[in-house]
């Protein structure tokens, strides 16, 4: 299992303090540069990764620190964070990250997390073995799989680990992430392993493998996790629903917008006019990865979007809100035929002394449809934790109560749709259409958004 060590200091870490950190291992260690420069890495002679040291990330979004590593520690935003990562595989390197991590702090203060980790004595007599190929943050390599093996009560798409995923998407293997029963996903890494070929596999140590999303048993063959083929139950009973949420819900937002690619073109729009109809403020930070540090700003994100376009990459962010209203969101854009997307899921957490506001989506839909370039918008409601995180035992689907298509989208589609009872919304000549599908607790609303799509799609294609 990899460890991970992270050093939460006031004060950037400079030099002096990097430096004692990196002399952790003694001055037999090796130090090299990895992920373009942005990670030290301690080596011993034979090239063997031990520990690697990210840049320090300035977390400046309130309630960040808690939302990712828990209410108990004690780190107030603005903050320096900064993570030292243990190979799993070199008996002694977690005990060398926790003292990259505890010289951090003990030069510029804080605290480091988890906080018996911490220490400042030197941590030598590391086995030197040849070069290992597996990269770090990955515990085993197959050709079918990545497998990364964490103990982290809450995972979150941190830099590290979407390059884990963008390196095993590259190289046509299945990222499975393994965990203990404990753990919890954030909104962008469940969103980011929905994307591509990946599993989360948990480990139950008195009942074998599960997999955390859908309950299904797995088992070890030919390189990876998979369903396990016996006659055992296909479903793990570990993953039966678990009490201590009633009441919560989750409100979900699937946006796809299509911007003219111009010059005039700020980004960001959308995500924001809906995060304030929901509630009542705009987002409070953005950021490529988890933590996130930087506080929002369309512009900055509009810059960045239009730099990768450039090299003819996608962008994909992660917003979050303040703490006392749980928000997050994930945002891709792209550059296609049609313009500039960005395809947009959002969820807002409601506790059950609060209302999930399903009623403010048809005054959302009109204003996107005016003033954002909506070209579609589907709303879902779930019972599931407030907190927006997802624990490995199952949740009610996600049922749909309303759907919009954008003026753009109507206008190909054509025809009549009257049967569907749609309201109209803008001005007559390019109206959007939005569907009340209910209340957000009826299932036959999945089968009536389905009929919607598929008479969008047939409609599409007459034309």
């Amino acid at each position: 299992m990899t460890q991970d060590v992270i050093a939460l200091t006031p004060k950037m870490p400079d030099t002096k303090a990097l430096l004692a950190g990196l002399l952790a291992g003694g001055p037999d260690l090796l130090v090299d540069r990895a992920g373009d420069g942005a990670v030290a890495q301690l080596c011993t002679a034979a090239g063997r990764a031990l520990v690697s040291l990210e840049a320090p990330r300035y977390v400046q979004v309130p309630g960040e620190v808690a939302r990712l590593l828990g209410p108990d520690v004690r780190a107030e935003s603005p903050v320096w964070w900064t993570e030292a990562r243990a190979a799993s595989a070199v008996a002694g390197a977690a005990r060398l990250a926790g003292s990259v991590a505890g010289r951090l702090v003990a030069v510029h203060g804080g605290v480091v997390w988890p906080r018996e980790a911490g220490h400042t004595e030197v941590v030598t007599g590391l086995v030197d073995a040849a070069a290992d190929t597996v990269p770090l943050g990955v515990d085993l390599l197959t050709d079918e799989a990545a497998v990364v093996i964490q103990g982290r009560p809450v995972i979150a798409a941190t830099t590290w680990l979407t390059d884990v995923v963008r390196n095993a998407a590259r190289t046509g293997r299945e990222l499975q992430l393994v965990t203990p029963p404990s753990t919890r996903l954030t909104f962008p890494t469940r969103t980011l392993l929905d994307g591509l070929p990946s599993r989360w596999v948990v480990s139950d140590p008195e009942r074998g493998y599960y997999d955390g999303l859908s309950g299904a048993v797995l088992r070890w063959h030919d390189g990876r996790f998979t369903h396990a083929s016996d006659d055992g139950p296909r479903i793990a009973d570990a993953f039966r629903p678990r009490p201590g949420t009633e009441g919560e819900r989750q409100l979900l937002l699937s946006i796809r917008t299509i911007h003219p690619a111009d010059g005039h073109l700020v980004l960001g729009g959308a995500l924001e006019q809906a995060w304030r109809t929901l509630t009542g403020a705009p987002p409070a930070g953005w950021s490529t990865s988890e933590p996130v540090g930087v506080p929002w700003s369309p512009r900055q994100l509009t810059d960045l979007a239009r730099t990768r376009a450039q090299q003819s990459l996608p962008t994909w962010i992660v917003a979050v809100g303040t703490p006392d209203h749980p928000a997050i969101a994930t945002v891709r854009t792209t550059r296609t035929h049609l313009g500039v997307e960005e395809h947009i899921t959002l969820a807002v957490g409601y506790h059950a002394d609060r209302h999930a506001p399903v009623d403010t989506m048809p005054e959302l839909a009109e204003s996107l449809a005016a003033g954002h370039n909506l070209a579609t918008m589907v709303g879902q409601l779930r019972t599931a934790r407030a907190d927006l995180t997802t624990p490995a035992h199952h949740e009610p689907p996600p049922v749909p109560f309303s759907f919009t298509l954008g003026p753009d989208a109507v206008a190909d589609r054509g025809g009549d749709d009257t049967a569907f009872a749609p309201t109209r919304l803008g001005p007559a000549a390019r109206p959007a259409l939005h569907y009340t599908l209910g209340d957000g607790t009826d299932p036959a609303a999945r089968e009536r958004l389905r009929q919607i799509n598929d008479r969008s799609a047939t409609a599409t294609g007459a034309g």
